[in-house]
């Protein structure tokens, strides 16, 4: 797993407010809001490669996404539980203002 990812008592809403006010972020939440695993270049394809990195950076220094290392593929998860604990319907209500019909459960342990 990459550095940076903020325990969940560490998120906070200002960040994730700030993360998610970019159109382009609100899309890769709305994408990995299926709640399952996504690898980097299958969210936004065709998207520079550096552009795609700074995205990222910002969604897991915000604590909005969990960032893994496969062997050569980083896999992108949405930390759902993480911030439902944290802003109760904070999610739901995002992505109905953009237009997503909602978040699916998170995956089960």
């Amino acid at each position: 797993m990459l550095a940076n990812h903020p325990d969940r008592d560490q998120i906070q809403l200002a960040n994730v407010l700030a993360a998610l006010g970019n159109p382009v972020r609100l899309r890769i939440l709305a994408t990995l809001a299926d709640g399952a695993e996504h690898t980097c270049g299958s969210i936004l394809p065709g998207m520079a490669k550096s552009t795609l990195t700074h995205h990222w950076r910002v969604l897991r220094d915000a604590g909005v996404i969990r960032q893994i290392i496969a062997g050569r593929e980083h896999h992108l998860s949405l930390r759902h539980e993480d911030l439902e604990a944290r802003f109760p319907g904070l999610l739901p209500a995002l992505l109905a203002a953009a237009g997503g019909e909602g978040i699916a459960s998170p995956p089960a342990p």
